[in-house]
Order: C-alpha cells, then sequence, then structure tokens
C-alpha cells in the first residue's frame, strides 16, 4: 500500500434525510397537461445532496420510466428531525438482496434521530445478514408508540421500572489519603 489512507469501502454512516422533487420536462410530444408529466415527491436517505439527487433518478427510471436524460429536479431539500433530544422507537419496512435472493424484512431500533437508526439498521443488517448498503432498500419508516412495538428487544426498554444499576463503583479518595501501594485492596462491588 501507499504512504496515504487506502480507501475502504465502508457502512455509510452520516445518513442524512432528504426530500427530492422531480418530473417528466414537458416537450412536444409530452405537454404541461399530459399525466407523465406528474410531479413526484419523494423521501430518501444518502449521504449528501449529490448522492440524493443519484437515488431519485435510480428509483424514478424503476417507478416510473423516467431518466435524468427527459426529466428534471425541481427541489432538494434536506429533512431534520423535529425533536432530536428525545429518544423514539422507529419501525423500518425494507428489501434487500442477499446472496440467494430478494428478501422483504421488518426491523425497529430506538434512537434519537430517524437518520441515527436508519445508520443502526444498515450495521445490524451488514452484521446479521452481510448485507451491502447498496443491496438495502428502504421502503417505509415509521415512529412506533410503546404500544406499537413488536420486537422483546425494544419493548424491553418501555417498562417502568428500568433501572441501570452501576455494580462496579470506584470511591475517589482525597489526594492527601492517596499512596501507589496499599496493604488492602479496595472492595468496589456493594
Amino acid at each position: 500500500m501507499g504512504s496515504g489512507k487506502a480507501s475502504l469501502p465502508a457502512l455509510p454512516t452520516g445518513q442524512q434525510q432528504y426530500m427530492v422533487v422531480g418530473r417528466f420536462v414537458p416537450n412536444a410530444k409530452y405537454g404541461e397537461a399530459a399525466p407523465m408529466c406528474k410531479v413526484y415527491r419523494m423521501k430518501l436517505f444518502a449521504k449528501n445532496l449529490v448522492c440524493a439527487r443519484s437515488r431519485f433518478w435510480y428509483f424514478m427510471g424503476r417507478l416510473c420510466r423516467v431518466k435524468k436524460a427527459n426529466g428534471q429536479i425541481i427541489s432538494v431539500n434536506q429533512i431534520h428531525e423535529k425533536k432530536p433530544l428525545r429518544v423514539k422507537n422507529f419501525g423500518f419496512w425494507f428489501r434487500y438482496e442477499s446472496r440467494t435472493g430478494t428478501h422483504n424484512a421488518y426491523k425497529e431500533f430506538r434512537a434519537l434521530k430517524l437518520t441515527d437508526a436508519v445508520n443502526q439498521l444498515y450495521q445490524d443488517m451488514a452484521g446479521r445478514s452481510r448485507a451491502k448498503s447498496s443491496a438495502i432498500q428502504i421502503l417505509k419508516t415509521a415512529e412506533l408508540k410503546p404500544s406499537e412495538c413488536k420486537r422483546p428487544v425494544i419493548k424491553q426498554m418501555h417498562s417502568k421500572t428500568l433501572k441501570f444499576p452501576l455494580p462496579h463503583r470506584v470511591p475517589t479518595t482525597a489526594k492527601a489519603y492517596k499512596t501507589t501501594f496499599k496493604a488492602a485492596r479496595p472492595n468496589t462491588y456493594y
């Protein structure tokens, strides 16, 4: 390898949510009123604005048979979380391609932001199913109420009596009483 950093194919971290609006450009054959020239709005997860536009054309080509050459993007806006300091439950309906075929799946995550939960989804699918980020298509996302959650890993966090004990507590000692060696080890498990 060279002296510089090697570019390794990493998982997509720092995903952002974008809303891309685009349509088929009216021409002599299809006028402004033609049903083909409908405006399409799509919410996408991408690393940056350029990737969001690219993903938009990828899905438009599959869904509406409109390609970049005969279409136009009207606007691209980044969507921010309304309450980024509150923990929420998120549900994901997605499709991914494994080595054996295409599968539909549903997963739940707890996070502060939807984009953080998307990053968790990519990490989880890479670890459990060896699915690449390019092989995952998120179909639908939803913020779930505690009663709507299905997975036990998420439901266990909704208990009113949930506690996180600190079993290994190291007491702080005043500097006057600190020494390098002691006759007896302190007991830190209470």
